[in-house]
This record gives C-alpha cells, sequence and structure tokens, in this order.
C-alpha cells in the first residue's frame, strides 16, 4: 500500500513539474520571439508582406498568444511525458528502434492534446498580426462572423503541420541529447539540451514551411473564399500551380530562424525548469 501510494504521489509530482515547466517554457519562448513570428506571417500572407504591415506594431496579437502560451505548452509536455512515461511503464528495456517510435508517438499525441488550444489562439494572433487590429477586436469579428466554430477554422491544416514538425524535432531532440550524454557518463547540462532543441527546431521548421503556409493562407482567408474551407491538398495545389514552388517556402528564413531560437529557448528553459521542480540531475538515458 505503502509503495502504490508513493508512486501515485510521484506520478502526481511528475505531472505537476510537467505542466509548470512547460507553462514557463511557452511564456518565454513566445515573448520573446513574437516580432520574428509576425514578419513570418506577414511574409506568408496573401496582401503580401508590406500591405500586411511590413514591420510596424510587431508586437499585434501578443495579448491572446501569452493568454495561450502556457496552457498549450503545458498541455503538451503533460501529453507528451504522460505517454512517454506509459510506454516505460510497459517496456522496461525497449531497443533503440522501439524508443525512437515511442518519442514520435509521444510528440504525435503531445501536439494533438496542444492544437485543442493553440488553433483558436493562433487564429486570433494571426489575424491580428496580418490586418494589425487588437485583439480582442478580431476575437468579435470571429464570434460574429463565423460562430465559435470560426477559432478552429485551419485545425486540420495546423495538425497537418504539428504532427510532421514534432515527429521531426522531438526524436531529433533526444537522440541528440542521447549522444551526448553518453559521452558525459549520463550528464547533461540544460544549456546543451537548448543546443539540441535549437538544432532539431531549425531541421524541423525548414522541412515543414510548405505546411505553415497553407495553414496560415486558410486561418487569414476570407471567409467565403475556396482557402477558408480548409482543404489543405486544394490550398498546397492553387499555390503551387497559381504563385510557384517559391510560394511555399514563403517566410522560411524568418520561420526557421524563430524555432531555432525558439526551440533553444523552449526546451532549455523546460529542461531546466523539470530539473528544477523535480529535485533530480539532469540525466538523459532515453536512449540507453
Amino acid at each position: 500500500m505503502d509503495s502504490e501510494v508513493s508512486q501515485t504521489s510521484n506520478l502526481n509530482a511528475f505531472f505537476v513539474s510537467s505542466l509548470l515547466a512547460g507553462a514557463a517554457a511557452g511564456v518565454a519562448v513566445d515573448l520573446t520571439l513574437f516580432p520574428l513570428d509576425t514578419v513570418k506571417t506577414r511574409l506568408q500572407s496573401q496582401l503580401g508582406f508590406w500591405k500586411a504591415g511590413g514591420f510596424s506594431k510587431l508586437y499585434a496579437g501578443i495579448g491572446s498568444t501569452l493568454l495561450g502560451s502556457a496552457p498549450t505548452a503545458a498541455l503538451f509536455f503533460c501529453a507528451y511525458e504522460s505517454t512517454k512515461a506509459a510506454f516505460r511503464a510497459s517496456n522496461t528495456n525497449p531497443s533503440t528502434s522501439t524508443l525512437a517510435f515511442h518519442h514520435i508517438f509521444s510528440a504525435i499525441v503531445g501536439e494533438v492534446a496542444a492544437c485543442l488550444i493553440r488553433v483558436p489562439v493562433e487564429n486570433v494572433k494571426q489575424r491580428s498580426q496580418a490586418l494589425q487590429r487588437p485583439s480582442t477586436e478580431i476575437y468579435k469579428s470571429i464570434v460574429h462572423n463565423d460562430g465559435y466554430r470560426g477559432f478552429y477554422r485551419g485545425f486540420s491544416s495546423t495538425i497537418f503541420r504539428e504532427i510532421p514538425f514534432a515527429v521531426i524535432q522531438f526524436p531529433l531532440w533526444e537522440f541528440l541529447k542521447h549522444n551526448l550524454s553518453q559521452s558525459q557518463h549520463g550528464h547533461i547540462h540544460s544549456w546543451q539540451s537548448a543546443v539540441c532543441g535549437s538544432v532539431s527546431g531549425a531541421i524541423a521548421a525548414a522541412l515543414t514551411t510548405p505546411l505553415d503556409v497553407v495553414k496560415t493562407r486558410i486561418m487569414l482567408a476570407e471567409r467565403t473564399s475556396m482557402e477558408a474551407k480548409g482543404n489543405v491538398a486544394s490550398v498546397f495545389e492553387t499555390l503551387w500551380r497559381e504563385e510557384g514552388v517559391r510560394s511555399l517556402f514563403a517566410g522560411v528564413g524568418p520561420r526557421t530562424a524563430w524555432i531555432s531560437v525558439g526551440g533553444f529557448i523552449f526546451l532549455g528553459m523546460y529542461d531546466k525548469m523539470s530539473t528544477l521542480l523535480r529535485g533530480t540531475p539532469n540525466t538523459e538515458n532515453h536512449f540507453a
């Protein structure tokens, strides 16, 4: 009985630490890098960069983002770490390929959960960035024109973007950390975890930029347009046919830079906060 109580207590502490560390990481990265995200959104906007605002009002939409960043990141890491823990409990000595699958599946579960909050926030944020209007005004406009379902416009395109991104970034992050820890007798510093997050984030960002462009076009489209229907394949085909392959990589520079630096802050902060909250040294044995 005592062991069961202790195990439950440990699981609760693990869940809370993932929740708080994820929330802190989400707020830190969004607050720091919001201007780069605004530039990326305007580069991808159908209005064009300058008509969408250029370099003015780079913090347009920051209010809705800060409200959503903490719960989004917290929900992701709770789902991600909980799924990994469930796999570890059911398979105490998995092979390297099995562990890689565990990380991929855990990342997918985490992203799907996070998108329940991320998509409404993105809808408000990106329209604020492109139209240079206050978040409260955008919120009222969405409710008036589309109802509350309007906040989930682009949900499928966001999922199509986030899952490939997570499938690339998180297993690569875990793999890079493991390689570093092997040369350091199982110990890895938080700043090293942050560097691994930066590298994995940059690679994932560059490769998934076309999916991000499609998602942005759907979210910013006029509600009576074809893009607003949210058909990812149709929007992708239209961009390819009418604007060329370069349009699919609009904003790739700012996006890659933003997520590379963001990966450093986000995953480094998460790693540091997790270590402090759990009161245990940072050892990496994910691929051991």
